[in-house]
């Protein structure tokens, strides 16, 4: 019986509107793929962020049985929040199942993988190790041998800020996606792993830079712009690395492209934490210094009922008495004050978008809410916005992102592309979730997945 293995292309970001649209003709391997197989939008995780989104596609549990709702999280009995780490993932990822079953498997630059899981086989971490943090790989020997012949790893690069030059961060972008293609051709000839999954996180940093030339339906695009053009050889570069790469696997191997979820055209932020302060929730002992996030330090907590985190959502969590450790609100007026403040949230308006804001509570997404989850998780203009956590001069609205200049937020549709062996060569596909990618591995490779994991298998439809 021939052996089963699959490779799983993780492009952080990538958005299905630019792939499978202008872009796709400059990707010829790609393009190849969704003929052998079948290729869509993939819908993301609520929240769509890289931490959940990747955990939820490769384990099949939503963010709130992860209790992972972004890149830092709440401290239980406590106003803080802490920074994700990879160990606080509990739940089984594919890779775990793939190894009890006696397979090998290299999980690479997968996030949240701070540290490097250990694994049956190798694994490396993520833009979340610090920069030259050692050892980046389990075991260390497979990092020494990769930065012996690539160099010294690009974990990722900082690109938000007021002075960002862009020829440098397009060139640091190629480089460091073509290391990471690079590293798993190496892991992939040397390792022999049955399953290997890497993530590159340049296709997200180079949209949250280049995004208003990329798409053109952006409110700051220049169609005169000699940028313009640089999305798509972007695109064409991470092609090329797809083509090299598909040469080491080999034609009989199971191949996915996917993204955890897409990018759609910042349209501006909304201060969340202003309009709390503005309409009466929330009281400050004092102000913090322009553009710096207010912390539970600024907050006069004993007259305060909520308060927000920003992000590419806002996370509002209310004030209330036995949970927090000055709560206000009696835990039997939780429910009336939630509604009555979700009431008061859908009314903020916005002058570049009349798109409806999209609310949710833990209950109404998630079959768990492990951790400490927000009481409500505010999409603004349905992703069209931002959230800050800073406060302005008063006003609630601004057109920048509190971190400097940004051109994207996220959107809700990832993309994927499928093709191998046990896969069925029919074309577009309309319907696919992020948690059917871990749900074909395990039926790919006959490996019966815990109880309860979400997904549908693209090998059975």
């Amino acid at each position: 019986m021939a052996r089963t293995r699959a490779l799983v292309v993780g492009l952080d970001c990538a958005a299905p509107h630019l792939v499978f649209g202008p872009y796709v003709r400059s990707m010829p391997h790609l393009a190849r793929l969704m003929e052998r197989g079948v290729h869509g939008p993939l819908r993301s995780s609520v929240p769509p962020i890289t931490v959940p989104a990747w955990t939820c596609m490769f384990s099949g549990r939503d963010a709130g049985e992860l209790g992972l709702y972004g890149f830092r999280n709440r401290v239980r009995g406590s106003y803080a929040l802490t920074p994700v780490r990879g160990d606080d993932v509990r739940e089984k990822r594919v890779w775990d199942s793939l190894g009890e079953a006696g397979l090998r498997v290299a999980p690479l630059f997968v996030p949240p993988s701070n540290p490097p899981p250990g694994v049956r086989g190798v694994s490396a971490g993520c833009f979340l190790l610090p920069k030259g943090a050692r050892p980046w790989t389990f075991p260390p020997s497979v990092g020494e041998r990769l930065e012996a012949r690539f160099g010294a790893y690009e974990n990722d690069m900082t690109v938000h800020g007021d002075h960002v030059e862009p020829e440098s961060v397009r060139d640091a972008l190629w480089r460091m996606s073509a290391q990471h293609f690079d590293m798993a051709a190496d892991v992939w000839a040397n390792d022999d792993p049955d399953l290997l999954a890497f993530v590159d996180i340049g296709v997200d940093r180079f949209q949250h830079v280049f995004f208003e030339h990329m798409d053109p339906t952006h409110p700051r695009h220049d169609p005169t712009s000699p940028w313009n053009a640089e999305g798509e050889r972007y695109f064409a570069h991470l092609d090329r690395k797809l083509g090299e790469l598909l040469e080491v696997v080999g034609a009989d191997t199971h191949v996915f492209v996917v993204s955890d979820h897409g990018a759609r055209p910042l349209q501006g932020s909304v201060r969340i934490n202003q309009w709390l302060v503005d309409n009466g929730w929330l009281a400050l002992k004092d102000r913090p210094a322009p553009n710096h996030a207010v912390t539970p330090e600024h907050i006069d907590w004993r007259n305060t009922r909520a308060w927000g985190e920003g992000g590419y959502y806002a996370r509002v969590w209310l004030n209330v008495a036995g949970r927090e450790p000055e709560g206000t609100i009696a835990p039997g007026d939780f429910e009336r004050t939630r509604d009555a403040l979700r009431r008061e949230l859908l009314t903020i308006e916005t002058p570049t978008t009349t798109a409806p804001h999209r609310i949710l509570a833990p209950d109404e997404c998630f079959r768990a809410a492990r951790g400490v989850p927000p009481d409500l998780m505010v999409f603004f203009g349905n992703l069209a916005l931002r959230s800050l956590g800073t406060l302005g001069a008063g006003e609630v609205f601004t057109t920048e992102n509190d971190r400097g200049a940004d051109a994207c937020n996220h959107d809700w549709d990832g993309m994927f592309v499928a093709a191998g062996p046990k896969l069925t060569a029919r074309g577009p596909f309309d319907g696919a979730s992020l948690f059917d990618v871990g749900a074909t591995l395990a039926s790919i490779f006959d490996v019966t997945r815990p109880t309860g994991t979400l997904g549908q298998d693209w090998s059975q439809r």
